[in-house]
């Protein structure tokens, strides 16, 4: 509990300098590597940034782990990250790092079974529809809960304009 309080010169050097190092090695790895590394595209996605974040902290506010071993760890999140991001392009890998984006509403239907499934309630559903600036019902054509846990609301003025296939080909319709 002593330590909680205690505040030396060398460490506060140790940790700017640790810090300093870290935030070099990650502009530098995420130039290298692309920004993907922190995108919300995937579960895995999601992981990385958790990872990284923790490393950091760990490299810069303990004693136990080096600025070079913290660096290291960081490369090769970023590796694996790119890794799994080339792994993505298979299908099979594919369906088993990401969820499945679920339809909550088709048109002006509300699907309360999908709701239930990605445990979103109507409550949730409408504040959505409200952000999308959506004033009837009418205008929907498809909510759809992303892999990444955003919401999004496609919609027509024109009540007979349709969703091209193509954009809802990976979504569970249940």
């Amino acid at each position: 509990m002593e330590k909680w309080f205690e505040l030396s010169s060398t460490t506060i050097i140790a940790i700017f300098f640790t810090g300093l190092g870290v935030y070099v090695s990650i502009i530098i790895f995420t130039r290298i590597f692309g920004k993907r590394s922190f995108s919300k595209m995937s579960s895995f996605d999601f992981a990385m940034t958790v990872a990284v974040g923790s490393m950091i902290a760990t490299t810069v506010l303990t004693k136990s782990v080096s600025m070079y071993h913290g660096i290291a760890a960081l490369f090769f999140m970023y590796l694996f990250q790119v890794l799994v991001a080339l792994l993505r392009r298979s299908k099979i890998f594919q369906s088993l790092i990401d969820n499945t984006p679920v339809l909550l509403m088709d048109r002006d239907k509300i699907l309360y079974e999908n709701l239930k499934m990605a445990r979103v309630t109507e409550s949730d559903l409408r504040s959505t529809l409200r952000r999308a600036n959506v004033l009837n019902k009418s205008e929907v054509r498809a909510v759809i809960f992303e892999t990444t846990g955003d919401i999004v609301v496609m919609k027509a003025n024109d009540t007979n304009q349709e969703i091209e296939d193509w954009l809802l080909q990976d979504v569970d319709r249940k």
